[in-house]
């Protein structure tokens, strides 16, 4: 999990300040302006908080979505080891985006409000700049999210919560699903289980079509979680979509596609890399110290 946030994150900064800030243009002038004005650590901003939680919301998400799998494995056939079907992985996956959203929420909205604010934080300027966009607010992510429970209480922190369950569930499943049958089509036959380059790839891919395919929820819920600091443009999802559908068409909920699509491969290759080693890991230490 935390190789993924360091692989992805400078992506992830150039994503939202494309689909939730004004005048970035295209990918390539938005990489320039970031480091123009902000140098190489503008590209990182945010990254604390999902850094020390990525532990956490990884270890929920893939525990939920292996243990579904095992229980209905045990429900159809007897056997939590039994094969799941393309159903059995369908069902596991939208438990496990349902799951993610109560944690991820919180963690999501931290970084992008930090990820959005363009300056330095300083005392002397907030009070004067509190209402221009990009004026420092929040001075990092404990300040953050305290703030954000004084101003908005827990409806707050919750911010986007609705289009985040629209993006992860659909998104979960062209993450888990795709992984499962790239693995199977790259692995050898007669291989007992795939090789770490096979899972490297499977993993790779899987997070590319995933974040493909959740990016018109994913632009929807930046710009939600992003407002509410300078002003308060949208009274909820619906209402983000079709603001946003009205000023610029169809074309913004495609606003960085490319970075995400670009940013999926890395960060996840890295999750499923991570994940996989560790397991093979931690079962030959309890097969070596089993009596």
């Amino acid at each position: 999990g935390i190789a993924s946030v360091v692989a992805g994150h400078p992506l992830d900064t150039v994503k939202t300040r494309l689909q939730a800030g004004q005048g970035y243009g295209n990918t390539f002038k938005c990489v320039l302006t970031v480091y123009r004005n902000e140098s190489l650590a503008g590209f990182f901003k945010g990254m604390s908080f999902p850094l020390a939680s990525v532990g956490i919301y990884s270890s929920v998400v893939f525990g939920v979505f292996s243990n579904t799998q095992r229980f209905l494995g045990q429900l159809r056939h007897g056997d939590p080891a039994a094969g799941t079907s393309l159903t059995d992985m369908t069902l596991a996956s939208i438990v496990a985006g349902v799951i993610s959203v109560g944690i991820g929420t919180p963690v999501e909205l931290v970084k992008t409000r930090l990820q959005m604010q363009t300056q330095s934080y300083n005392k002397a300027n907030v009070k004067l700049n509190s209402t221009v966009p990009g004026s420092p607010v929040y001075r990092g992510p404990i300040h953050c999210l305290r703030t954000i429970l004084q101003k908005e209480g827990i409806a707050g922190v919750y911010r986007g919560n609705v289009a985040m369950l629209l993006r992860d569930v659909p998104g979960y499943c062209a993450y888990f699903i795709p992984y499962a049958m790239f693995c199977d089509w790259i692995t050898p036959h007669g291989s007992i289980s795939p090789s770490p380059f096979s899972i490297w790839v499977a993993g790779g891919v899987a997070g590319a079509v995933s974040w493909a395919v959740c990016t018109p929820m994913d632009v929807v819920k930046s710009r939600l979680q992003a407002d509410g600091v300078y002003l308060n443009q949208y009274k909820g999802t619906l209402d983000c979509m079709l603001q946003s559908y009205q000023k610029e068409g169809l074309k913004v909920f495609c606003r960085g596609l490319m970075v995400n699509t670009v940013r999926g491969f890395p960060s996840s290759a890295a999750m499923f890399l991570g994940y996989e080693l560790s397991l093979k890991a931690m079962k030959r230490c309890q097969t070596e110290t089993s009596p």
